[in-house]
């Protein structure tokens, strides 16, 4: 290949890049504006790609440069909440990033991997440290409660616990505060689906002043789970239709779908 065209496909690549991390600000901003002034935002996430880290991580950053203190709580164990907040108050260095990365949680094996799990959603948490940093009243905590033994909780116990768990975060945020959370999407619904037999974590807060949002691409892939050790790359089916659609049924699951304009597979730690 020429030197010409080496250089004409890195500029096409940067163009591209540069579009698709256009057109992801213009959906941090429509979240933003059709949230309004709800206090409590749930982003129903699909698990594993690159995207939707760097999507949380604008809708963050567009409350600071307002002023406004944001939490944002994730699909994480709470016993990672003292090494969330030693790194959030680190400079960041490669022994810091060593010790947050090096617990228990960021470490399973390939074939229970579920998506969680990336250097993408690292990059995140290292972004939202570095806005702290500059001033910003920023937090980020775990909000899941593992139910120990998993397989002998009756079902809906950890939907049930990590909703106990933002309630009580909710009810202490200052009054002028955004609490995000960052969750599966099933467990973000604000309705019982008919797929499961318990009420999602979503639905149990539903009296709070909460607006739930689901998290779509209209191509592409994620990495996630259909099943016990049945984790890989699933494949995103086309969608072609209007970007956002908002929903107002009393039975609505969410109140606000955007679509991205592709997935792509999260880089995983291992």
């Amino acid at each position: 290949m020429s030197r010409w065209m080496r250089f004409g496909c890195t500029l096409l690549i940067s163009l591209l890049l540069a579009n698709r991390a256009l057109a992801d600000e213009s959906i941090a901003a429509q979240i933003r504006e059709h949230a309004g002034a709800h206090r409590l935002l749930v982003l129903g996430e699909m698990h594993g790609t690159r995207e939707i880290p760097r999507l949380v991580q604008q809708i963050v950053e567009s409350y600071a440069r307002q002023g406004i203190p944001s939490q944002l709580a994730l699909e994480l164990p709470t016993s990672e909440n003292d090494a969330l907040r030693t790194y959030l108050q680190s400079t960041g260095d490669t022994a810091a990033r060593s010790a947050l990365r090096g617990t228990k949680y960021w470490t399973v094996e390939s074939h229970l991997h579920d998506g969680r799990r990336s250097h993408d959603m690292l990059d995140m948490i290292e972004a939202l440290r570095v806005l702290r940093e500059s001033g910003n009243d920023i937090q980020v905590y775990g909000i899941d409660h593992v139910p120990l033994p998993a397989e002998s909780a009756p079902p809906g116990t950890r939907d049930a616990a990590m909703a106990s768990e933002l309630r009580e975060r909710y009810n202490a945020l200052p009054a002028n505060a955004r609490l995000l959370v960052l969750i599966g999407n099933v467990h973000g619904m604000r309705s019982q689906p008919s797929m499961i037999t318990y009420p999602p974590m979503a639905s149990l807060l539903v009296d709070l002043d909460q607006y739930n949002v689901r998290i779509e691409a209209r191509t592409g892939e994620f990495w996630g789970c259909r099943g016990y050790r049945r984790c890989g790359s699933q494949p995103i089916p086309p969608f072609l239709g209007a970007s956002p659609r908002t929903d107002k049924g009393s039975d609505r699951s969410y109140d606000l779908w955007v679509w991205l304009p592709r997935f792509t597979v999260a880089r995983l730690l291992d």
